[in-house]
């Protein structure tokens, strides 16, 4: 099992307490294109065109690591 995978792993099984610089990680990993046009938000844009803007603030509420979860699935299905 790989580092990501790890992580991913540990995301899905507890997603409280994760913050945005890992996220941003995980999303280069995938190949998913990120932006912070000021310092509150993230945007993460899969390849299929799927957004999703995430709150910076720390530490990111459960439902955030949720949806950006489905977002780095979405790509494994392709």
């Amino acid at each position: 099992m790989s580092k990501v995978e790890k992580i991913l792993d540990k995301m899905r099984n507890n997603p409280r307490d994760w913050q945005i610089d890992i996220l941003k990680d995980l999303a280069r990993r995938f190949g998913i294109e990120w932006r912070q046009p000021g310092t509150s938000h993230v945007t993460f844009r899969h390849p299929s065109g799927t957004k999703l803007t995430v709150p910076a603030h720390k530490p990111i509420k459960p439902i955030y690591i949720k949806k950006f979860i489905r977002l780095l699935d979405e790509g494994e299905g392709e």
